[in-house]
């Protein structure tokens, strides 16, 4: 039996199967003013909760599992599978509930949540929130990094255990990671042609705070287009992948080196820098 929330609270609602949504396009030039973008859908197994959820009065309980081996969290905004809204997606294992605390603090944002959709598959729980800011979708890259970290800051306040697995753990949690991640090892920049008009651009490095606004802006200074992004925070390491283009047509190999050469040298540590071109 699953739980959905609706104005009277919590309900129990039977399972519905569901297949894997195939994403739809974003319009070209459609994602920000100023060009930046976002993701692709990921496929789930069982839709339990849908509709507009509009109910903030309950919180996500916090773990009691702290004994248990802990999950690594994934955080994703994605900009891509609905043409209306921003998706967010947050997992942690089977550790995560209706997160209603998450949706108000999205809320507090000046965000309206138009669906909520809580799916399981194995021993993974995703939470999915859809978001719209003045009847659109979210464009701003400050605006998208502050849900960012509001989604990840709310994860460390409820699953404090989080906080080791999880780079702002060392800023904003209880306990620091143990591990710390090798910017130099963990760095990968690689561009790839998507057809005749834009380039996928995949971007792995140690996550930290304003990280996707420092990209964006490497990016733009370049003087390239962003046309579309998903933005995947897995734990200690950040994951995204923008599909870009230079006056309408894919990147050529001279200015896909140029990009490529420019994120190397700002995402790394200034000891390195002098390995970076």
């Amino acid at each position: 039996m699953a739980l959905a929330a609706s104005h009277h609270g919590l309900v129990a609602v039977a399972p519905a199967a569901s297949s894997a949504a195939a994403a739809s396009r974003v319009p070209r030039g459609g994602f920000l003013a100023l060009h930046a973008a976002s993701p692709a859908p990921l496929a789930t197994a069982r839709r339990i909760c849908c509709q507009s959820i509009n109910s903030a009065n309950m919180l996500g309980a916090s773990s009691s599992k702290s004994d248990e081996a802990v999950p690594v969290p994934v955080v994703m905004i994605d900009q891509e599978s609905d043409r209306d809204s921003t998706i967010v997606q947050l997992s942690f294992g089977d550790r995560l509930g209706a997160l209603l605390d998450t949706m108000k603090a999205l809320k507090d944002l000046g965000l309206d949540v138009t669906k909520g959709t809580v799916t399981t598959d194995s021993d993974v729980t995703q939470t999915k929130f859809h978001i719209m800011r003045f009847g659109r979708k979210v464009e701003d890259p400050d605006m998208l990094e502050r849900i960012r970290l509001t989604v990840i800051n709310n994860l460390l306040k409820y699953h404090p255990e989080s906080s080791e697995k999880l780079a702002m753990g060392e800023f904003f949690g209880i306990k620091p990671p143990e591990k710390k991640v090798d910017i130099d090892i963990a760095t990968h920049v690689v561009v790839e042609d998507d057809g005749p008009k834009r380039s996928m651009l995949y971007i792995e490095t140690a996550d930290r705070p304003g990280l996707l606004l420092e990209i964006i802006k490497i990016i733009t200074d370049t003087n390239i287009d962003v046309e579309s992004a998903e933005i995947d925070t897995e734990g200690l390491v950040a994951k995204d992948k923008f599909h870009v283009s230079y006056r309408g047509a894919k990147l050529n190999s001279s200015l896909s080196q140029v990009l490529i050469n420019c994120l190397r040298y700002y995402l790394r540590r200034p000891e390195t820098d002098e390995d970076s071109y």
